[in-house]
């Protein structure tokens, strides 16, 4: 008789699957060491608890029936969830996190990151990652937001106390123009009155409730304010401005011809950038990433 309400047990459904994938109650035991019996007083307890058909004995074989069928489909997905909550547990219990937050600045190209987020991979499948790029001070508000685990490639941090810091890669600026711009041909180095009569393209920050910034303007410089570093650079090729780029960004660019290079007066200092996170976070996939992305003699602050 069935029971209303009667949970199906993880046992019930593990004994389900090894039948359908070993083709016997015999095989199916074999696979769990166990006797045949346990297997049919297993199956026949499920069948007697919802009350319906697993199995169509009809015939010389063992069927199983519609009802036995959604069981073993949907048993499938909760016996793979199970192992996954239980492994899951074990890696939280060993400080590995479930997930890992990263916001990386617009500053640094991704194909930076692509490679530690292989190897990561790599080692830890069952984490997963969530990145987000950022802009300016929307890396740094992302982070004190609690909205992400660790911001990579913030230039010009401010000081707060419970924030924690590496050095990441610096970042290397070339100005650049598309080559029918009218500043490819002008004279050079190119001075800052002659910068002002050509439009910059800049990229907006992306900060919420901070101050909005920006870097590497001119005062009275017309300007075409974008949302990405990827439209900044599509914009600079279509002819549509001019400005500065982190070469990281703009060396495929460049080397197909589809933008040029020039030469400034007052060229644009590297800056360095930094990796950034709380001290209160301590998780080891976050320090795996604090290992492998921060520059090798980095003081931490």
């Amino acid at each position: 008789m069935a029971t209303q309400g009667s949970p199906v047990r993880l046992e019930a459904l593990e004994a389900l699957d090894a039948i359908a994938r070993y083709g016997s109650f015999a095989a199916a035991a074999a696979s769990l060491y166990r006797v045949p019996s346990a297997i049919s007083y297993t199956i026949n307890q499920l069948e007697s608890d919802l009350g319906i058909t697993v199995f169509d004995r009809s015939g010389h074989r063992a069927v199983l029936t519609p009802a036995g069928q959604l069981l073993l489909d949907e048993g499938r997905r909760i016996l793979t969830a199970s192992r996954e909550l239980g492994a899951a547990a074990r890696r939280l219990a060993d400080n590995w996190e479930p997930e890992l937050r990263l916001a990386l600045n617009g500053l640094i190209a991704p194909r930076e990151l692509w490679p530690a987020l292989a190897d990561f991979h790599r080692a830890h499948p069952a984490i997963n990652v969530r990145l987000r790029e950022e802009i300016l001070g929307g890396t740094w508000e992302a982070l004190i937001e609690d909205q992400v685990d660790l911001a990579i490639g913030v230039a010009d941090p401010p000081t707060k106390t419970g924030i924690q810091r590496a050095l990441f890669n610096p970042v290397e600026f070339v100005f650049c123009c598309a080559p029918n711009h009218p500043l490819a041909a002008h004279e050079q180095p190119l001075t800052e009155d002659a910068l002002r009569m050509h439009r910059a393209v800049v990229v907006a920050d992306s900060a919420r409730a901070l101050a909005p910034r920006s870097a590497g303007l001119l005062d009275g410089q017309p300007r075409l304010t974008v949302a990405s570093m990827h439209s900044k650079i599509e914009a600079i090729e279509q002819g549509l401005g001019v400005g500065h780029c982190p070469a990281g960004w703009v060396r495929d660019h460049l080397q197909a011809g589809r933008l040029v290079t020039c030469e400034l007066a007052t060229p644009r200092a590297v800056q360095p950038s930094y990796l950034l996170w709380k001290s209160t976070t301590a998780g080891r996939g976050l320090q795996w990433f604090i290992n492998r992305l921060a520059a090798p003699t980095n003081p931490r602050v």
